[in-house]
């Protein structure tokens, strides 16, 4: 067995290889760029080795840097986890040519499988079902255009170098076809440098369904059963569960033959998944072989009992598989969660940033890479913990997932923590009836409805009682709500989201906290715990959480992400706020047109923000004299930071 392994990734997955390592008595390096510098995936670790300031294209995708830090520390393999250079042949090759041992499959069968048009053709050849299509891979316009005519509508275009579903097309109309072909040429190009397509008939509503193999140096080659995968937005997974429900045992008997029988073929070595698209009549085809552990390994793990990083490791070191085939038991059913720094709100545009207090559920698995204080940066795969449970059967996995979600927190971050919880309460997704364009057809099903009144009415019953003269309510002379006199007035709560202001009326108080209103709505929210600066109740069915962070409350609620900032009025009473004037973004203060003392007019422009090359005003909300000016040009102002006080 190996004394010292490379862990040539980082994240969760490197702390994932990492916590199997120590199991096995191995020591492990990590790899870090300045921005990982106090990353978690460097604890234990029995070197370290820094490979750039950030960027992947300099660091954890450079070759020669990261062969060379293997040897360099007194490695005697290398785990390339996956993304990055997970699936390079020539990291691969470049791993063998220095004397360590790359824990994976060979170099050309990575490359042979790489090529989607050979492993099609290889596939066919060991009777593996494929899809129909029009012949060899070209990047020549016009003969993939006749090869689209030939293969009938509607067709998919896949970039035969891709992978993860990046510049895959679908074509319903023969008017398409000329301006089809040529974009998804330039973008396998651009993306892949490899402009080669192949054309496939497009299977309407297929399912994404994959089975987990595993080969020895010995001529062993088993199945650690399938995973449903079909739980997509835009060909990019979200939810993985074990084994695949609603699907004929005849069926999974011929899926997994037909896969060991393909990784036969190719005399496969170490861990690796065919992914098959199954049609609605249960036909399935092959669709591609991922040469590596996947994302979604914790499934498998989950209902099989097995580490299979552990015998990805026993594996590359020349052992036999630990278990034979007839050993290797499916035991009930695994749900996986992958959680993004991304905004649901805004396209699921990525958000890095700082992270604030983190909070993970009890009784089930997590596998993160970060930790309170610590930085999501812009440079690499937005996902950044995923959560697993197992249970019996089915709808208690589902179930516990749901739980699971309802009590992670995660401040500092916008995340699709609310998007999960709204596709796992779907009819169609806990009836499992869904495809991979499940989640993109049914896409307002799952969007961000609102939420902002529900944050505010959460925010208003966190109270004062630990005031000081940082804390938000300290400047509004507000009591302490827990020890008012039960006949006393309870008050409002004045706050901004964004440019919208809402007073959260405290209307009654309940057996554990209040009854809030904010516009026409009202809602019973469970009086705030606070612990080691997180806030946390109850509102509704589902868990809110806070934190104080950079002048602004931070709300969690049913997962998602709100930032409110209080309202600095003198008090807090029906009477209507004073106008004040906050950022509209984040930005640099390029103009202040006003000072303190002056009267200005509703509308008139008070401050000018500049942020990405342009200007915004930031007008008075009504008529009066400005009281204070709380920046000066040339300062940093956060989205929702007041401005100018206007009285």
């Amino acid at each position: 067995m190996f004394k010292r392994v490379l862990i040539a990734n980082r994240g969760e997955i490197a702390c994932r290889i990492a916590r199997t390592c120590r199991a096995m008595g191995i020591e492990y390096v990590g790899l870090y760029t300045d921005v990982d510098a106090a990353a978690p995936h460097l604890e234990g670790t029995a070197a370290r080795v820094r490979i750039g300031t950030g960027p992947a294209a300099q660091s954890y995708l450079d070759i020669e840097r990261i062969v060379a830090a293997a040897r360099e520390t007194g490695c005697d393999a290398v785990h390339p986890g996956y993304g990055f250079l997970s699936e390079n042949s020539r990291f691969a090759a470049a791993v063998a040519a220095a004397g360590l041992t790359f824990v994976g499959p060979k170099p050309e069968t990575i490359a042979t499988l790489g090529d989607k048009a050979r492993a099609k053709a290889l596939m066919e050849a060991a009777r593996v079902p494929v899809v129909p299509g029009g012949g060899d891979a070209s990047d020549d316009p016009e003969t993939v255009e006749a090869m689209v005519r030939r293969v009938g509508f509607p067709v998919l275009l896949k970039p035969s170098a891709g992978g993860g579903g990046k510049g895959m097309r679908v074509i319903a109309d023969a008017a398409e076809v000329r301006e089809a072909v040529a974009s998804a040429i330039r973008v396998a190009r651009s993306s892949f440098g490899d402009g080669r397509l192949i054309v496939e008939r497009f299977i309407e509503q297929p399912r994404h369904i994959e089975v987990q193999v595993f080969g020895d140096s010995h001529g062993n080659v088993a199945h650690l059963f399938e995973r449903e995968c079909s739980l997509q937005r835009r060909h990019q997974k979200v939810v993985e569960e074990a084994p695949a429900p609603n699907l004929p045992e005849a069926v999974r008997s011929r899926l997994v033959e037909a896969a060991v029988r393909g990784a036969r073929s190719v005399g496969y070595l170490n861990a690796g998944t065919f992914e098959f698209i199954v049609a609605r009549d249960f036909q399935f085809y092959f669709l591609e072989v991922n040469t590596r552990l996947q994302v979604e390994h914790p499934v498998t793990e989950s209902v099989t009992g097995l580490d299979l990083v552990e015998w990805q490791l026993r594996v590359a070191a020349g052992e036999s598989l630990p278990l034979a085939q007839e050993r290797i038991r499916c035991d009930g059913h695994a749900v996986e969660c992958r959680i993004y720094a991304e905004d649901p709100a805004h396209d699921f545009r990525p958000s890095p940033g700082e992270v604030g207090a983190v909070r993970w559920p009890r009784h089930v698995r997590v596998e993160a890479g970060i930790a309170a204080g610590g930085v999501v940066p812009p440079f690499y795969d937005p996902m950044v913990a995923k959560l697993v449970t197992h249970a019996p059967s089915r709808e208690t996995a589902l179930a516990r997932m749901v739980e699971a979600l309802d009590e992670t927190a995660l401040m500092g971050l916008t995340t699709n923590i609310g998007y999960l919880r709204r596709v796992l309460v779907d009819a169609g997704v806990r009836a499992a009836q869904v495809h991979t364009r499940y989640l993109d057809e049914h896409g307002s099903r799952f969007a961000t409805h609102g939420g902002t009144a529900r944050a505010a009415a959460c925010a208003a019953t966190i109270g004062p009682r630990s005031a000081t003269a940082r804390h938000p309510w300290a400047c509004a002379h507000v009591a302490d709500r827990a020890s008012l006199d039960p006949q006393a007035p309870l008050g409002r709560v004045h706050l901004w989201a964004g440019e919208q202001q809402l007073a959260a009326a405290l209307q009654a108080r309940t057996a554990d906290g209040f009854r809030v209103g904010v516009d026409d709505a009202s809602w019973d929210v469970a009086a705030a715990q606070e612990s080691d600066g997180l806030h946390r109740g109850r509102i509704g069915a589902g868990t809110w959480f806070a934190q104080w962070r950079q002048g602004l409350w931070e709300l969690q609620v049913h997962g998602d992400r709100f930032p409110l900032q209080p309202a600095r009025t003198r008090r807090f009473d029906e009477a209507a706020t004073a106008g004040l004037a906050v950022a509209p973004m984040s930005g640099t203060i390029a103009a202040l047109p006003v000072a303190a003392g002056e009267r200005v007019a509703e509308g008139a422009t008070v401050a000018v923000v500049e942020a990405m090359k342009m200007e915004h005003r930031v007008v008075a909300a009504r008529e009066g004299i400005v009281r204070a000016l709380a920046f000066r040009v040339g300062d940093t102002v956060k989205a929702g930071e007041l401005i100018v006080d206007i009285e």
